[in-house]
């Protein structure tokens, strides 16, 4: 049980980033550049990533890194920068809290995993939480913006559980983390050379924020992601998503000053409630159906508390 809780803490690292990345874009980056701003982010994380792992992909890793590059990267990375410039940091942020039930849906078609009721009451209640932080009656929101965060959403819900279907023991997160950044890097940097011409000039703030973006929030919460990814369930990963729109409140009361109602307020407690619904299900899920298989020996170094069992991958 503890070692669970301390790998949901270190998954949970991803979402909190995440969220932070609303505000980082929208009011350190250039609105006009969502395929510039997306490849600076994706590109140079992968790299350093990759002379990290000292590794290329081999077989179907080439496709696969293709695929899932694009799903959870590349093309995600760019509707996010689009609903970040067109939306409120709190609401772009809730949007993707929905997440947990899709991948809940998704990662029982695709890989069996038949979510448990305490994971479908935590994602139902937190998103009650994330209806009462957004329904509060303001000013209208921006379709485009709403349309581009759905999509990002539903994109990376199916891009995380087919990352768990295709988990090869053989493959450390970070290798495979490097290989899917640098292919919707690359993809990335060809489609802004070709539709937004030369970079952007960018200042200080601006920099400052791609460094944050690149490092904090891609390179190092998608290795937090993905570890939690390959010994954790995806409904049960899914509900730590809820800590996203949190993230992007706090950083709307802390720094940008926004005024928190009562009932935002209340949705925040009501988010934080349906994160901590979870854990029964992951405590339970931590101690069933598992295949006596013994972890990589590079995985083993790399982290010396990693179980020497991991799970079928069923629910």
């Amino acid at each position: 049980m503890e070692g669970n809780l301390r790998l949901m803490a270190l998954t949970a690292y991803a979402p909190l980033t995440w969220g932070a990345s609303y505000y980082v874009t929208r009011h350190l980056l250039p609105a006009d550049s969502p395929l510039w701003g997306s490849a600076l982010r994706a590109l140079p994380a992968g790299l350093v990533l990759l002379l990290v792992a000292r590794r290329l992909p081999r077989g179907a890793w080439w496709w696969r890194s293709l695929v899932l590059g694009t799903l959870t990267m590349g093309a995600f990375f760019v509707l996010v920068y689009v609903a970040a410039q067109l939306l409120p940091t709190s609401v772009a942020a809730t949007v993707m809290a929905t997440s947990p039930l899709v991948m809940m849906l998704v990662a029982w078609a695709l890989v069996a995993q038949r979510p448990a009721l305490p994971a479908v009451a935590g994602g139902v209640l937190g998103l009650v939480g994330v209806g009462a932080m957004v329904l509060t009656g303001g000013t209208s929101l921006d379709a485009r913006g709403l349309v581009a965060s759905v999509s990002a959403m539903l994109m990376s819900s199916v891009g995380f559980v087919l990352a768990q279907r295709w988990r090869d023991d053989d493959v450390d997160v970070v290798s495979s983390t490097a290989w899917q950044l640098v292919a919707g890097g690359s993809t990335l940097l060809g489609a802004a050379l070709v539709v937004e011409g030369a970079p952007p000039h960018l200042d200080a703030p601006a920099w400052a924020g791609l460094a944050f973006l690149s490092v904090a929030a891609t390179a190092l919460a998608y290795l937090a992601w993905f570890a939690g990814l390959r010994r954790l369930p995806a409904g049960t990963v899914g509900l730590v998503g809820l800590l996203n729109p949190v993230a992007g409140l706090a950083l709307g009361l802390l720094v940008a000053h926004e005024r928190l109602a009562l009932q935002q307020a209340a949705g925040a407690l009501v988010v934080l409630a349906g994160v901590a619904l979870g854990h029964p299900a992951l405590a339970r899920r931590g101690t069933v159906r598992t295949v006596e298989a013994p972890l990589p020996a590079q995985e083993r170094e790399t982290d010396p508390t990693a179980p020497l069992a991991v799970r079928s991958g069923r629910a």
